[in-house]
């Protein structure tokens, strides 16, 4: 066996900080081996249990997938930045997330191991990338919960007003200026809190049962819907350039600041500026990743559930958008239930109710996964060190990582209780974008300095395929507010702040020979 296989070697660190197998030691950009980081789930006290498959998976993928993007997003983008090219939008972010999806299922299928990015990237960019991408990673994935959970809560609202119950303003959430505690997306993510620390196998069946009705549904609107498309509302598909309103200063998209576009609506900026909020709309696949060390056979299985995920899902949304802008004029669009306002507006209210039921019955599995990605990535970081070891501690009857789950749930729960849609859906974005843009680099930098590891599934045309993921992710980025920058920076610059009070002290990795060994031996 080469030494590349014999993990840390026997030998005594060299003063450079590398161990026998070249694997940096000390410093900032210390790296954890994938042998290292595998023998860490085999720990009794951190292993979580392997119940899932690859059609778990993929369940998982589209449940988390068809959400929010297709149930809320759809109508307010076309209304307020793209028109009916909405669809060329979904497009474009669905290639942006094809080009990431190749490099997570590389790195899922050599790293099998809780925390997505934040593994890879400890494995390949070193610990304080690491902490820089699970930081970012708990702040997508809390938010993006709490955004869906907002989201879920407004079609029961329309589903409720239509059965001729109203909630009190004071209990239906911040919205359209007014505000509020929004009571039933805090009990959503409570409710499902609940269900993820009981087991990953209830979380899956309860899941599976979700997208089925989630899945048609949305079958339902293609084919219900395309029988009332209207070829004048696709005129024109691609609407003439206006200049946006309120997009000065910080509002502005970063490229129009640094490159000076000026501010535009619709148009073909329009569509690309679009692509970068409908990119919401496809998060969620790289939350298979963390579920690999849950997963049987996470080295085949992994990559068939990310890929076959993110491609049904990405024909759905194409196929969702271009029905719902035949159907009613983009510039009349609901931006709170855009699905089912768009068949009350062609006179068929019955679907409208049904669509409203399937898409608050789907909303949820949208939040269950968010939340257990959420969850695993803290995990990860806990037993790594960089966190307080409390949160690590696996269930021993349910073997689930129920005490970050608890917490992170009950965080969210308030996050979603009084805050809005608009409000969080861009910072969400720029936070996965990130972590696109730091995996696609990990693939690049492990392939050169592990080309021994086994890796059952390989990016095409590399380093060409994770360059193009690296470009395509960035200039998203660079289409969202330059207030949204400034937050993601703010958040980022905290992380820093906790990594250097508790997290590099505390590391797991500052213990003697890198191991996870308790000083005086466990």
């Amino acid at each position: 066996m080469s030494s590349t296989h014999r993990g840390r070697g026997n030998g005594p660190e060299s003063g450079s900080g590398a161990d026998p197998t070249g694997v940096r030691r000390s410093g900032l950009f210390r790296t954890k081996t994938v042998e290292e980081s595998i023998r860490d789930t085999e720990e009794p006290e951190h292993a979580l249990k392997k119940s899932l498959s690859a059609l778990d998976l993929t369940v998982f993928g589209v449940g988390v997938v068809i959400g929010t993007g297709i149930f809320v997003l759809t109508g307010k983008i076309a209304k307020e930045t793209a028109g009916p090219a909405v669809a060329l939008s979904f497009v474009a972010a669905g290639l942006v997330c094809a080009l990431a999806a190749l490099c997570y299922a590389e790195f899922a299928s050599t790293v099998p191991v809780a925390g997505s990015a934040y593994t890879f990237s400890y494995a390949s960019l070193g610990e304080l990338p690491a902490w820089i991408i699970g930081w970012d990673l708990v702040l997508e994935l809390a938010l993006g919960c709490a955004v869906v959970a907002v989201g879920w809560s407004g079609y029961v609202r329309s589903l409720l007003d239509t059965g001729g119950v109203h909630l009190p303003q004071s209990l239906s959430g911040t919205h359209e200026g007014a505000f509020g505690f929004d009571l039933l997306a805090c009990v959503l993510v409570l409710v499902l809190t609940a269900i993820l620390v009981v087991g990953m196998k209830l979380s899956s069946r309860v899941t599976s049962v979700i997208v089925g009705i989630k899945v048609t549904v949305v079958l339902l609107v293609i084919i219900a819907g395309a029988f009332f498309i209207t070829g004048a509302n696709y005129e024109p598909f691609i609407p003439p350039s206006r200049a946006t309103e309120g997009s000065d200063g910080l509002a502005a998209p970063l490229s129009q600041l640094v490159f000076g576009f000026t501010p535009a609506d619709f148009g073909v900026m329009g569509i690309f500026a679009a692509a970068a909020v409908v990119f919401f709309a496809f998060i969620g696949f790289d939350i298979v990743a963390t579920a690999a060390e849950e997963t049987r056979l996470p080295q085949r299985d992994v990559p068939r559930g990310i890929l076959g995920s993110l491609a049904i899902c990405t024909v759905l949304y194409v196929a969702v958008s271009i029905v719902v802008t035949g159907m009613q004029k983009y510039s009349e669009l609901s931006t709170d239930a855009p699905l089912a306002d768009a068949f009350k507006a062609v006179g068929h209210p019955f679907w409208a109710g049904l669509i409203s039921f399937g898409a608050a019955v789907g909303l949820t599995s949208v939040c269950m996964i968010l939340l257990l990605g959420q969850s695993r990535v803290f995990f990860a970081m806990s037993r790594d060190g960089l966190l307080p070891k409390v949160f690590s501690q696996v269930h021993p009857r349910f073997g689930t990582p129920y005490r970050s789950t608890v917490v992170l749930g009950a965080v969210v729960a308030v996050v979603a209780g009084f805050t809005s849609i608009d409000e969080l859906a861009e910072l969400v974005n720029i936070g996965t974008l990130f972590a696109f843009v730091v995996v696609a680099l990990g693939v690049v930098i492990l392939r050169r300095s592990r080309p021994d590891l086994p890796r059952s599934f390989r990016t095409p045309l590399v380093p060409f395929v994770p360059a193009l993921s690296v470009l395509a992710s960035l200039w998203l980025m660079l289409n969202l507010p330059a207030e949204t920058w400034l937050r993601f920076a703010v958040w980022m610059l905290l992380g820093f702040v906790v990594y250097f009070a508790y997290g590099r002290r505390h590391s797991r990795m500052n213990r003697p020979a890198g191991r996870g060994s308790e000083p005086g031996g466990r």
